[in-house]
């Protein structure tokens, strides 16, 4: 090769050589600055948004209002206290209106618009089914804090209420062998009283119980004129009741009306607690029955300190109860695996909590990995005339959480 040509050869190398080295400098240092960014914006980030989705209004606001203040008042204490890995929770709080529909809209919102790193809330069975398939798809968290009909276990959800065997089963079986066998069933018509009902069907059959009756009507319904009519006609030992919302308080003064008090019947429900007591009347529901895990009255030093803030916060006309006291401590119980985790990443936050233990209220609890739900004490209660409810029997210690039943022969055609 002439040596014209050769340095004209040399030239066009190096000028290639020039300019891939600076085009793949130009690409590392891209990487470097969008990394540098997001180290910056995470960095830059000082609070941890978390969603409170509860009927604010609506058929279920006097039992989901009070709910909502203690989960806001465990976000105020742990932020006093320094928050969650160095950052301050900031809840963004929402109302589900009473509505399922609304439940899932606003959980959806909540996930993809606010980034909230997971949701405390609902109430009824029918709102946490129709936010259920938004936290799959979304990969989020909820921590639903009421009791419920089991029959359900979601990798996306932590149940921090009683799954039936720490509430429906035990209750009945205590009925059957303290109040008398023929049982009337009255619910609202939807997910958690008809699952409820079927369940305690299938325990009077095995266990030698009488259903004389069956009735529903719809949440937020007000005559009870005509089921109280039937439920004399009857004549039962139990009327179980699982109505929810403000239908409780319409059946309630009704039935003293009708002259029919806790001394003519025994009544036990299981979605009244403190705070609908106080929507009812003291007067109308002294000596009914109830059965929870936790009562303003349990006999803890956490209960003791717990009952105080609540009060001091909102009033001392204000009552604590078991949803309440459940929504309390799942903030906790999800700052802790948050903490023991590092992060709010869904799937590390749900192995972090496994085994999670912590001294509730209502006394010690903890996270069963296999289903996410509570080890739980059970407590049968009685209505008394200020308002309050005086333990008349526990199983004196926690209780598996067992949802679908699975210990029970009875149950299985049930879970199937």
């Amino acid at each position: 090769m002439k040596n014209g040509l050769w340095r004209k050869f040399r030239k066009r190398i190096a000028a290639g050589l020039i300019l891939t080295t600076f085009v793949f400098s130009s690409i590392l240092a891209g990487c470097a600055s969008t990394k540098q960014a997001a180290q910056t914006k995470e960095a830059g980030s000082d609070t941890i948004k978390v969603g409170v989705l509860h009927s604010l209004s609506g058929t279920m606001a006097i039992s989901e209002v009070s709910v909502r203040d203690a989960e806001l008042m465990a976000i105020e204490e742990i932020n006093a206290a320094g928050g969650v890995l160095g950052k301050k929770i900031e809840p963004v709080v929402e109302d589900g209106a009473s509505n399922p529909a609304t439940f899932a809209e606003k959980a959806k919102k909540l996930l993809q618009k606010d980034k909230v790193a997971t949701i405390f809330g609902c109430w009824t069975s029918a709102s946490r089914k129709a936010v259920l398939p938004v936290v799959e798809d979304n990969k989020g968290l909820l921590w639903y804090p009421v009791q419920y009909e089991g029959m359900e276990a979601s990798p996306n959800i932590f149940y921090t209420g009683a799954a039936p065997n720490q509430q429906i089963v035990p209750a009945v079986e205590w009925l059957l062998k303290n109040k008398g066998k023929k049982f009337f069933l009255i619910g609202s018509d939807y997910v958690f009283p008809r699952t409820a009902n079927k369940i305690i069907k299938a325990q009077l059959q095995a266990m030698g119980g009488e259903l004389v009756a069956e009735e529903y009507t719809p949440l937020g319904h007000t005559d009870y004129t005509t089921i109280i009519n039937k439920i004399k006609a009857a004549k039962p030992d139990v009327v179980f009741n699982t109505l929810n919302g403000d239908s409780n308080v319409a059946f309630f003064k009704q039935l003293k009306d009708a002259g029919i008090t806790s001394k003519d019947l025994t009544t036990l429900s299981v979605s009244i607690a403190e705070e609908e007591v106080r929507g009812i009347g003291a007067d109308n529901m002294a000596g009914h029955l109830v059965s929870w895990n936790y009562y303003q009255t349990t006999d803890t030093p956490e209960n003791k300190s717990f009952v105080q803030k609540y009060k001091a916060k909102y009033g001392a006309d204000r009552v604590t109860d078991d949803p309440i006291e459940a929504a309390y401590i799942e903030v906790y119980l999800w700052a802790e695996a948050v903490k023991k985790a590092g992060t709010t990443d869904t799937e590390k936050v749900k192995e972090a909590a496994k085994g999670l233990e912590f001294k509730a209220p209502e006394g010690l609890v903890k996270i069963e990995g296999e289903n996410q739900h509570l080890w739980k004490p059970v407590r049968i209660g009685e209505v008394t005339p200020d308002g309050l409810i005086k333990e008349i029997w526990s199983t004196g210690k926690t209780i598996k959480p067992d949802p679908y039943l699975k210990g029970y022969d009875w149950a299985k055609a049930i879970s199937q």
